[in-house]
């Protein structure tokens, strides 16, 4: 169970902050979701909180 930031990334921030496990950082080019730490907000929200925030909707379940 993990998300992915693809490369439409804006590094705008938004997501970082959000994330209750910590595991959005920033990359060299755009944020990365480290996939062992990702929970998808489950036990913290009913939604992940950055797919929820993100303005251009460039998060998704990593395939």
């Amino acid at each position: 169970m993990a998300l992915h930031i693809d490369e439409t990334c804006i590094n705008c921030g938004a997501c970082e902050p959000v994330c209750p496990t910590k595991a959005i950082t920033e990359g060299p080019d755009i944020f990365i979701i480290d996939p062992n730490t990702c929970v998808e907000c489950v036990g913290h929200f009913d939604e992940p909180q950055c797919v929820k925030v993100c303005p251009v909707d460039c998060i998704a379940k990593a395939s």
